[in-house]
């Protein structure tokens, strides 16, 4: 098991329209930081991005940011970070971010958090990094995309073992928990032949 000193949050640059992802956001920025985990995340100042961002700042903890030159404006980029990596495009970005952690947690968000997640759980599943995938499913938000990946196992499209790549809670005590904890499972790898 590797030592976790940095985890990648993904999560949106939005609120939401429920008073506990901020909440939840806040909460695993502070555990992070109280654990002595620097944060790696996209670089924004609103919504979770900010929540998580500015609750390992005020911690005491390291935050790392990873920002797309495009988004880096007074508006949308977060001026009190650690560091912040100013990157000219997204695939850029979600390599640095990669490269710099040592898990993924993803926190409610839109498209971008649902690529970046998919994309990190999808190079566990080639093998490309021993790595935590993580969803913190904060009152439920995951369900649906946990549905859908248990839907695809049915189907024939996801292996069993795969599915088992991804760490779930619902409490941001227990997930970082889970994380630390967290051994890789034994994969099928259904391009090898036996």
């Amino acid at each position: 098991m590797n030592p976790i000193r940095r985890v990648c949050v993904f999560c949106g640059s939005r609120n939401g329209n429920r008073v506990e992802y901020p909440l939840a956001a806040m909460q695993i920025g502070t555990l992070l930081a109280k654990s002595g985990i620097d944060v790696v995340y996209g670089g924004g100042s609103t919504g979770l991005m900010g929540a998580v961002a500015d609750a390992a700042l005020e911690a005491g903890g390291k935050v790392i940011g990873v920002i797309p030159r495009a988004l880096d404006t007074k508006e949308l980029a977060h001026a009190g970070l650690t560091e912040q990596h100013v990157v000219e495009t997204m695939h850029e970005r979600k390599w640095k971010m990669a490269e710099l952690s040592d898990a993924f947690l993803a926190l409610p968000g839109g498209f971008g958090t649902f690529e970046e997640f998919c994309e990190v759980l999808t190079w566990a599943q080639l093998g490309m990094h021993v790595k935590t995938c993580a969803l913190l499913n904060t009152a439920g938000y995951f369900n649906p995309l946990l549905s859908l990946l248990t839907h695809a196992v049915e189907e024939g499209f996801v292996e069993v073992s795969h599915r088992k790549l991804i760490v779930t809670s619902v409490a941001p005590d227990d997930m970082l928990r889970k994380i630390m904890e967290w051994e890789e499972p034994t994969i099928t790898r259904w391009w090898v032949k036996p």
